[in-house]
């Protein structure tokens, strides 16, 4: 059975098209390795976060800026594919797609990425504009938020933000996030406070942050929200990456934070605590993993459920 959310969600920020090579180990320099698998695939973090939405029931529009080329059209045509809105994407004749190469070591588990660097949104379409008006919620990445602060400080009623803070966030204004989601290291570097996590978070909230969430890689989330505070304890939300704590046989984490971000937002879509909210999303980031790319192995409701209840 499918369940059905009502809420509107927007992603804003960066689609990228991706081309991965998992191989054994990184090649040396000048030498040449014989790849497992290559392949092309989305990724982008806020667009990724929307394919998580959108395969999890949530109602889901993408906003963004692609290249009027192909890769920008192969792109829009997978976020289409999943069922997400790309209305309110500006493709431009004057800025590239951002395209990416990345190479995953599978002894090593990690990965080496090379990607072009674009700039930031200037602005956001009339078609956009609407969408994000719309919206329950809106989730931005490090190159989306600014111009969506800008457009958000004009409304006089404005959606619920969700920030992914993993990269340096060009603009912060944590007055206008209502959840704040870096890696734990961000998290420090943010609030100057680089060995307490609670006292890191605890500052971001000072600032008017309703609710911090940190990812620390295979051990798991941090969470804190309100005036109380809590440590997410892997026996009860799993952990994202390690494959210990979720019998999930690791292909790569390609993506795994972005995904983590939307399976966290449609849990909170669906009504879920935080902390089935913090499950709910660890889960979906380590069931991620079981792929090469950061999407395709990006599980649906139906499918997250009957993992966390066969654990």
């Amino acid at each position: 059975m499918h369940e059905k959310v009502t809420h509107q969600v927007t992603c804003v920020g960066v689609v990228t098209l991706d081309a991965l090579a998992l191989v054994d180990q990184y090649p040396a320099c000048d030498e040449r390795v014989v790849a497992q698998t290559i392949r092309f695939a989305g990724g982008g973090p806020a667009a990724t976060a929307a394919v998580v939405l959108a395969r999890q029931g949530v109602k889901v529009s993408f906003v963004g800026r692609v290249g009027d080329d192909e890769a920008g059209r192969e792109a829009l045509n997978q976020l289409e594919s999943e069922g997400v809105n790309v209305s309110g994407v500006e493709r431009s004749r004057t800025v590239a797609t951002q395209t990416s190469c990345v190479i995953v070591a599978e002894q090593a588990q990690t990965r080496a990425i090379s990607t072009l660097q674009v700039p930031p949104l200037n602005g956001l379409t009339l078609a956009a504009q609407e969408r994000i008006a719309a919206s329950t919620w809106v989730h931005a990445d490090h190159l989306g938020f600014a111009p969506l602060a800008d457009f958000l400080r004009g409304l006089h009623r404005r959606p619920l933000v969700s920030l992914d803070a993993g990269n340096p966030v060009a603009g912060l204004d944590l007055t206008m996030v209502d959840l704040f989601v870096p890696t734990v290291e961000s998290l420090g570097s943010t609030a100057g406070i680089g060995d307490d996590p609670t006292a890191a978070a605890k500052a971001v909230m000072n600032h008017g942050t309703a609710a911090v969430v940190a990812t620390d890689g295979a051990r798991g989330s941090f969470a804190w929200w309100g005036d109380r505070s809590t440590i997410a304890a892997a026996a009860e939300t799993g952990t994202a990456f390690a494959p210990a704590a979720t019998g999930v046989d690791i292909v790569s984490t390609l993506g795994a934070g972005d995904v983590f971000h939307g399976g966290l937002l449609a849990a909170l879509c669906r009504g879920e605590s935080w902390s089935e909210a913090l499950r709910s999303a660890n889960w979906t980031a380590a069931l991620s993993c079981r792929a090469l790319d950061g999407r395709s192995a990006v599980p649906t409701l139906d499918e997250l459920r009957a993992a966390i209840g066969a654990a």
